[in-house]
C-alpha cells in the first residue's frame, strides 16, 4: 500500500516523457505560397503533448490525495514527485516553447538555417522549474501557500499554447504565438514568476467556508466563465487571475 502513491508519481513522469516524445516527433513543414512567401506549420499531433501534460497534472494531484488516503507520505515520495514534475512541467513545456521558437524563425526568410543558439532560451524554463522545485523541497513554509508560481501551473500554461494555436478563431492570436519577441518575453517572465518569492495561494481547501476561501471561489467562478466564452484561451486568462487574486488577497494566502 505504501508504494501506491509512488506509482502515481511515476505515472506522472511517464506522461511527461510521452509529452517530450510527441513534441519532438512533430516535424515542421515548410511550404511556399502563390506569391513565393515561405509558410511553415507544425503537425497537429503536438496537441498530444498538451494532453499528456494535462494527464500528468491530474496524476500529480491524485498522488498527494492517495498518499493522504493511505497515510503513506514519505521523504522518498516527495523527492520522486519533484523529479517527475521537473520532466512533466519543466522539460516538456520547454520543448514546446523550443518548437514554437523554431516556427517563429522559420516564418522568416532563410529561417530554416537559423542557429540553434537562438532557440536555447526555451531551456530556461526547465532550469527555472528545477530551481523552483528544489527550493520547495527544503522550504517548510509552503504548506498552505506558495512562494513563486508552482511548476505545474507554469507547465499547464505552456501546454495550452498548441491548443490555442490550432483552435484560435482569429489571426492575431496565431501571429502572437509565432512572434519570437513575444516568446522571448514570455519565457523570461514565466521563469521570473517561478523563481520569485511572490506569495501565491495554494489551491487546497481546509474547509469550504466563503470567508476562508473567497479568492479560491472567485478564481473558480472566473475559470468557469472564461472557459465557456474563451475556450482554450481561458488557460492564460485563468493563470493571470490566479496571480492577481493571490496578490490582492496576499494576507489570506500567507
Amino acid at each position: 500500500m505504501k508504494q501506491i502513491p509512488n506509482l502515481f508519481t511515476l505515472l506522472n513522469l511517464f506522461f511527461g516523457c510521452l509529452a517530450v516524445i510527441f513534441t519532438l516527433q512533430n516535424g515542421i513543414s515548410v511550404m511556399y505560397g502563390p506569391d513565393g512567401n515561405q509558410l511553415v506549420d507544425m503537425a497537429e499531433r503536438i496537441w498530444m503533448a498538451s494532453l499528456c501534460i494535462g494527464l500528468a497534472a491530474i496524476v500529480d494531484f491524485l498522488d498527494g490525495f492517495v498518499a493522504r488516503l493511505f497515510r503513506a507520505s514519505s521523504p522518498l515520495g516527495k523527492q520522486l514527485d519533484s523529479l517527475a514534475d521537473l520532466c512533466s512541467f519543466g522539460v516538456a513545456p520547454g520543448m514546446i516553447l523550443y518548437q514554437f521558437l523554431r516556427m517563429s524563425y522559420m516564418n522568416q526568410k532563410d529561417g530554416v538555417d537559423i542557429s540553434m543558439i537562438w532557440l536555447l532560451p526555451a531551456l530556461l524554463v526547465p532550469c527555472a522549474a528545477a530551481y523552483r522545485l528544489g527550493r520547495f523541497n527544503i522550504d517548510q513554509s509552503q504548506e498552505t501557500s506558495f512562494k513563486g508560481v508552482p511548476a505545474p501551473a507554469a507547465g499547464l500554461l505552456v501546454a495550452s499554447f498548441p491548443l490555442i494555436y490550432w483552435n484560435a478563431g482569429n489571426e492575431w492570436t496565431v501571429s502572437l504565438l509565432l512572434n519570437k519577441w513575444f516568446l522571448y518575453g514570455f519565457i523570461l517572465l514565466l521563469c521570473y514568476l517561478m523563481v520569485s518569492r511572490l506569495p501565491l495561494m495554494a489551491l487546497k481547501f481546509k474547509d469550504y467556508s466563503v470567508k476562508s476561501n473567497l479568492p479560491k471561489f472567485i478564481l473558480l467562478a472566473a475559470a468557469v466563465v472564461s472557459a465557456f466564452f474563451l475556450k482554450w484561451l481561458a488557460v492564460p486568462v485563468i493563470f493571470l487571475f490566479y496571480i492577481v487574486l493571490s496578490l490582492a488577497f496576499k494576507n489570506k494566502t500567507t
